[in-house]
């Protein structure tokens, strides 16, 4: 009976800690012209990451961009583009924080980058499945993968909608919405 109490007990104050945390944790709004999304970020797994957004955010360097790059099926990002596909100047790169133990699953947010695992800047994609092959799997650049730093809590209806709009070529950018999703901006919540 003792080993039961003790084990209730464990299970009682992890998952004490865990809602803690996820009172404690940022969360931000997306207002789109498709309707809002809510996110809930994870400063303890990746801080520079969710640093990072955050100032972005606090800036307002998030009016007005678009979800400039969708696939149906896969994610959708935004974060760097104007609606007339002009990129927006940004701040240094922040260091890849992908080994972190969260996993690209459907309705998380991870950085967006180029080849080099440390490029990350300001684009942003939600998967719209699980995309274990931008996972984590090792320190050399083919395995480094995309760092996750949160999950949309409300809003996968408004991210499905987005993901089925007509997408077509825009100069060198490919799956390009053909009217632009535009992010009127990003509130932190709390």
């Amino acid at each position: 009976m003792r080993h039961f109490f003790a084990l209730l007990m464990l299970v009682f104050f992890s998952h004490s800690a865990f809602a803690a945390d996820a009172k404690t944790n940022p969360q931000v709004t997306f207002e789109t012209t498709h309707g809002n999304i809510v996110l809930e970020l994870y400063p303890q797994k990746a801080p520079k990451t969710v640093a990072n957004f955050l100032q972005y955010a606090e800036s307002g360097f998030y009016k007005d961009t678009i979800f400039h790059r969708v696939i149906n099926g896969f994610m959708i990002q935004g974060g760097g583009f104007t609606a007339d596909m002009q990129e927006k100047p940004t701040n240094a790169p922040i260091k890849n924080e992908a080994a972190n133990g969260l996993t690209n699953d459907k309705g998380t947010i991870a950085m967006a980058r180029t080849s080099d695992p440390d490029s990350a800047t300001a684009q942003f994609f939600i998967n719209l499945v699980n995309n274990h092959a931008l996972n984590y799997r090792g320190d050399s650049p083919e395995e480094i993968g995309y760092c996750v730093f949160g999950r949309v809590l409300t809003g996968m209806d408004v991210v499905r909608e987005i993901a089925i709009v007509n997408t077509a070529n825009f100069g060198p950018h490919g799956n390009v919405p053909k009217s632009p999703i535009i992010i009127k901006q990003v509130k932190i919540v709390k």
